[in-house]
């Protein structure tokens, strides 16, 4: 009977490695300390974070730091992830490298950054598969929201309680299999039952947008890194019809 010598050459643990060199990374400073931060970021390098950042905060405003290096750097990891050049635990690495940076940051502004809004996020009732939900909150937390992240296989009394509650300017639900997403169409109807209509972005494997857009308040979202974009809408002002017409037309 033939043996395998080396593992290595037909299983990859995933789990194990961060981004490495950030193959396939597109995004770069012409500034060093800057540039250091990015490489952070896209390398999950949470060892160097924060050497990184408190020396470009030795010559930059925090604000700077957040916004050219911090969360840059985030979205790259998104572009990254829907690419397919990413996986779970690369993009898990950077998010926890970034929200340590981003929390440097902000002992030395003082304070918390002023958030811009609340969203909640959730995997559907019956799901356990949180991958997309995970880089959509590491979004919307770089780029200033607060995040009620109610986790995975989350009821759907769960959800509409959590809305009545805290009042969201966007709610998010995530599935990977078609017997799951059918509790986004429940929420809905007890979301508008209950005299709410906050916008509520539906995306995962599963999800299509011929189905999203068969509900009320539903928006189909393609791409985890549509997120802090369809939140910035939602807190300027716009509607569930308006943001379907303008993401999903």
């Amino acid at each position: 009977m033939a043996t395998v010598a080396n593992y290595a050459n037909i299983f990859t643990r995933y789990d194990l490695i961060g981004a490495g060199a950030a193959k396939g990374a597109m995004v770069s400073s012409k500034d060093t300390a800057l540039q250091k931060v990015l490489e952070c970021v896209l390398e999950g390098d949470s060892d160097n974070i924060a050497a990184v950042v408190n020396e470009a905060l030795a010559t930059k405003d925090p604000m700077t730091v957040i916004n050219d290096g911090l969360i840059r750097g985030m979205n790259e990891v998104s572009r990254l992830w829907d690419e397919g050049e990413y996986y779970l635990p690369q993009a898990i690495v950077a998010s926890d490298a970034m929200l340590q940076g981003l929390d440097i940051c902000e002992k030395k502004l003082g304070q918390s950054l002023e958030k811009k809004g609340t969203v909640i996020t959730h995997t559907a009732e019956g799901d356990i598969h949180d991958l997309g939900q995970k880089i959509v909150n590491a979004l919307l937390r770089a780029n200033g929201y607060n995040v009620i992240d109610l986790g995975k296989d989350v009821p759907v009394d769960d959800v509409v309680a959590a809305v009545k509650k805290n009042k969201p300017v966007m709610v998010t639900g995530t599935a990977l299999m078609t017997t799951t997403m059918t509790a986004f169409e429940r929420i809905s109807n007890r979301l508008l039952k209950d005299g709410f209509e906050t916008p509520f972005v539906c995306g995962g494997g599963a999800v299509s947008l011929e189905y999203v857009t068969g509900y009320k308040l539903g928006v189909y979202g393609k791409d985890a890194s549509q997120a802090p974009g369809m939140a910035n809408d939602a807190v300027n002002g716009l509607g569930w019809t308006d943001m379907r017409e303008k993401w999903n037309s």
